[in-house]
């Protein structure tokens, strides 16, 4: 009876995906330490580099994958170096990287041995990813590793709503075969390349049309990554509420709880959460797309993720010759001053007890809430403390006892702000 009892469980299990998910210890060990990080930087960079017209280039032109696949030819990334992009962005304040390991054109960035179309068959002929994870580890930058669920170029990939005029075959739609592809890469990019604290997938949403919704096989999939690397998280940007086996949230150009680019749930998990979003317009370079951020716009978008108790992946797009554009920089470099002196206010932080959209945020440390005003105009702000009272609060940094007032939950305090300052900051001692 016994036996008949587990043959059944594991067979509900593999029709379901999944058993219920119970992350282990050494999974909330790294919850826990992505969640105090509050900064990361994200890169798109791939075959797609080599247009300079952005990640989604063959999509948007239609452009026939072997015509496409001859740029691998000529791509020669002769001035990447993966210690230098490290330490920029350590010095900015990162504290993780997510780097696009295959994006949907299908082209992988390490020496795999499941498929041709990779780095190693270009004249560079250097594994990326290899780089990185060296570079990650001498620096104590955490590496997570992008990977897309969807694929524009390989006939064994059911097509959904894009690919479509790429010249793939139909007939040839095999999903196992497929499937079985991408968990011998995933367990390549987990085997050979030392610690990679999240795998984050990409492109279930090319199924979201189906009539008949697509299976993903995600529960073994995810079991399989758990097992590789026991504290892996587990992230997949299908702009949903959390499935079962996920370690983390992703809001896609979003704040937490706003859906302003029209992908994303507004409904907040309880799990650790992250925005990712563009410095400029595009995620891959694309060679007209100068519209960056500026230094302030950035610092305040920084703040507005923290105030979710949120993480903020902020993408860059990388040259095709390897190195990273100087606008980048520049904001990298900005960044990295300002978080020099008000980190303290960012990293390892929670959701603080107010939140005012684009006038302003909180964020949390133990006893210690720090009020972040984004719109210097503002002359005064009240918001509720709940049952927690204050016994001090100070410009952050100084030492002058600001006048404040405190009725029952409500908190009111008279603001002296710097009117030039992108994010004007008080501390609020708690008792």
């Amino acid at each position: 009876m016994k036996k008949t009892i587990l043959f059944i469980t594991g067979l509900l299990v593999t029709l379901c995906g999944s058993a219920k998910y119970y992350p282990s210890a050494e999974v909330q060990k790294s919850r826990d330490a992505f969640a105090a990080d509050r900064f990361g930087i994200f890169l798109h960079w791939g075959l797609y580099s080599t247009f300079a017209q952005g990640e989604w280039y063959m999509q948007n032109e239609d452009i026939d994958r072997d015509e496409y696949a001859k740029a691998a030819d000529g791509f020669y990334p002769h001035n990447f170096n993966a210690r230098e992009w490290v330490k920029a962005f350590k010095a900015a304040g990162a504290k993780y990287i997510t780097f696009t390991s295959r994006h949907h054109e299908g082209f992988s960035m390490w020496d795999t041995k499941q498929s041709d179309y990779n780095i190693m068959h270009t004249p560079y002929g250097k594994d990326i990813i290899k780089q990185l994870s060296k570079a990650c580890q001498k620096e104590g930058i955490a590496l997570h590793l992008y990977y897309s669920h969807l694929d524009w170029t390989r006939d064994d990939y059911p097509t959904g709503r894009t690919g479509l005029h790429t010249g793939k075959n139909p007939k040839k739609v095999d999903w196992a075969h497929y499937y079985q592809f991408m968990n011998a890469q995933l367990t390549e990019l987990l085997t050979q390349y030392g610690p990679i604290r999240c795998i984050w997938f990409d492109g279930m949403w090319d199924h979201d049309s189906d009539a008949t919704p697509f299976d993903w096989q995600l529960g073994p999939q995810y079991e399989l990554i758990h097992r590789l690397q026991p504290g892996c998280l587990v992230a997949n940007n299908h702009h949903q509420t959390p499935y079962e086996g996920e370690d983390i949230q992703i809001f896609e150009r979003d704040v937490p709880g706003e859906n302003t680019a029209e992908w994303n749930t507004t409904a907040i998990s309880r799990l650790p959460l992250e925005t990712c979003q563009t410095m400029n317009g595009m995620w891959g370079y694309k060679v007209k797309d100068q519209n960056y951020k500026s230094v302030d716009e950035l610092i305040r978008l920084l703040v507005r993720t923290s105030g979710k108790g949120a993480n903020l992946l902020l993408n860059i797009g990388p040259q095709p010759d390897g190195s990273l554009p100087a606008a980048a920089l520049q904001r990298l470099e900005g960044m990295g001053k300002w978080l020099k002196k008000y980190g303290t206010t960012i990293y390892g932080t929670q959701a603080g007890p107010a939140q005012g959209g684009e006038k302003y945020a909180t964020t949390r440390a133990g006893k210690k809430v720090y009020l972040h005003v984004l719109d210097p105009e503002m002359k005064e702000i009240s918001f509720s403390l709940g049952f927690e009272a204050a016994t001090l609060v100070t410009a952050f940094g100084k030492t002058k006892h600001l006048k404040w007032t405190q009725t029952g939950y409500n908190f009111t305090l008279r603001l002296d702000n710097d009117k030039d300052a992108p994010d004007n900051i008080y501390e609020i001692t708690l008792r």
